[in-house]
């Protein structure tokens, strides 16, 4: 079932930012950050066993997490998915605006997103 375009739906960062979540920008995420003093930024992804991972983020100022919600975080994919070769192995953890959710199980203020892998060329 499709949502209309201008409905904002059960997710928290987009209700608060009053948008659907679809139209969620990594600016609208600083925004979010800055006004709920998040202290801290989880990057979640799967790797090649289909175990979540995570990658935490002390979050020092709004250019870091600017910087880090534009670029990503750099990883060894071969230590994270079989099948890349550790000649060419560096990815990239690259955050989906849209999933960003407030942590509610973390005892400090904290935004996890799931991510995407991209290889330096962005494929």
């Amino acid at each position: 079932m499709t949502q209309p375009a201008n409905e904002v739906t059960g997710h928290a960062v987009a209700q608060y930012l009053d948008k659907p979540q679809w139209d969620i920008t990594r600016e609208d995420l600083v925004r979010y950050a800055k006004r709920n003093d998040v202290q801290f930024v989880q990057f979640r992804h799967v790797g090649g066993d289909g175990r979540l991972k995570t990658l935490s983020f002390v979050i020092e100022n709004e250019r870091q997490l600017d910087r880090l919600l534009a670029e990503g975080e750099r990883v060894d994919g071969s230590s994270l998915l079989p099948y890349v070769d550790t000649a060419s192995s560096d990815l990239y953890v690259v955050p989906r605006y849209r999933t960003a959710f407030p942590n509610p199980f973390t005892p400090y203020p904290t935004l996890d997103i799931l991510c995407t892998y991209y290889t330096g060329s962005g494929e």
